[in-house]
């Protein structure tokens, strides 16, 4: 276990002498905070996006044609997957560019996003639509809380059930909302990103396996890991508490990649609150993380979790427990609470808990 350290994570720093580009790009930015996101845009623009589209040019062919994918393969699904993964995110929860440039605000979800596997929209109305409002509860149709969350066939199972009817499911619960326009973007969405990657298997069968159908798969394997991961450690007493379906990764290197993205709780606990925040928030607040016997991680992140938990290395898991309140107990102890909140909930254990 561990005690509560001095933080290393990403905050905001003040930009005091702009260059040039940083002052054309903060002309267009809703919060000066987010200029890295436009660097990573910019990056994006010049690299995976000329690549994407060189693929499916005639004239390239051989080991030149083979380079090109290579080198699209890992800028999309290495290099840049979880910070693109999690400027779409925080960019899905507030909006990027100013009002009046409004129109650049599309260009995330529908241009560069299919180059990353994301269908356009779906992740903002899967996210914002249905995740946040129903906080991982039965509702939640990605929820976690009816599987054993340290089993293998109870991941593959919570994954393949998401993967074959994902958008259907998420279709369905917002016509019983009666929120049609949420319905009709993910159904949009999805039916664009399909027939725009068949049409182009009749252009480059190759092409069109590499830049739409393998990022696609992994995008989708990585959300449901990612989520899987974040919300394994569940209360079944209070399966609706964020500080108790929800964990908190501090110190790791992945919060300086992935803007703050392991910090779960705070992000449930308020949606709209900017990355740059999140450490201060939870120092200032690390008591209400105590008086709700929250799990707070230092030094590993959700990939780590997940395969700790599939591996049932909960050894592992406790050797970086963080004991918010000093020393208090052994490490059988943790070991024995965080089994407890993986374990699968019943139906019938949900109702109690949340009167």
């Amino acid at each position: 276990m561990k005690l509560l350290t001095a933080s290393t994570d990403p905050v905001y720093t003040e930009v005091t002498n702009p260059s040039r580009l940083d002052a054309f790009l903060l002309n267009y930015l809703q919060d000066k905070r987010d200029l890295p996101f436009a660097h990573l845009l910019l990056k994006l623009s010049l690299t995976v996006l000329p690549l994407a589209v060189a693929l499916f040019v005639p004239a390239l062919t051989g080991w030149a044609w083979w380079v090109a994918l290579g080198l699209f393969l890992y800028l999309s699904l290495a290099r840049y997957k979880g910070s693109f993964g999690l400027m779409l995110h925080c960019t899905s929860h507030r909006l990027l560019f100013k009002k009046k440039y409004a129109y650049l605000n599309h260009y995330i979800p529908w241009v560069i996003g299919p180059l990353f596997g994301q269908t356009p929209e779906t992740y903002f109305v899967h996210h914002l639509g249905m995740h946040h409002p129903e906080n991982n509860m039965p509702d939640d149709e990605s929820s976690t809380i009816y599987y054993q969350r340290d089993s293998v066939w109870g991941f593959l199972r919570y994954f393949g059930d998401f993967f074959a009817l994902g958008v259907v499911r998420l279709c369905g619960y917002f016509r019983k909302r009666n929120r049609p326009a949420l319905a009709w973007r993910a159904l949009r969405g999805e039916v664009v990103y399909v027939l725009l990657g068949v049409g182009l298997c009749f252009v480059n069968l190759p092409a069109a396996i590499g830049v739409f159908v393998v990022p696609f798969v992994l995008s989708r394997l990585i959300m449901m890991l990612g989520n899987w991961a974040q919300h394994a450690f569940v209360a079944p007493e209070s399966p609706d508490n964020c500080y108790t379906n929800s964990v908190t990764c501090i110190n790791t290197n992945y919060n300086h990649k992935c803007w703050n993205d392991g910090y779960h709780i705070s992000h449930h606990l308020k949606p709209a609150m900017h990355w740059t925040e999140h450490p201060a928030h939870f120092r200032k607040n690390v008591q209400e993380y105590v008086d709700n016997n929250a799990i707070v991680f230092d030094g590993i992140h959700f990939l780590h979790i997940f395969f700790f938990l599939m591996g049932k290395r909960y050894d592992l898991l406790a050797r970086h427990y963080v004991e918010l309140d000093g020393p208090s107990r052994t490490e059988s102890e943790v070991v024995a609470l965080l089994r407890s909140r993986t374990r699968r909930i019943r139906q019938e254990e949900v109702v109690p808990a949340m009167a």
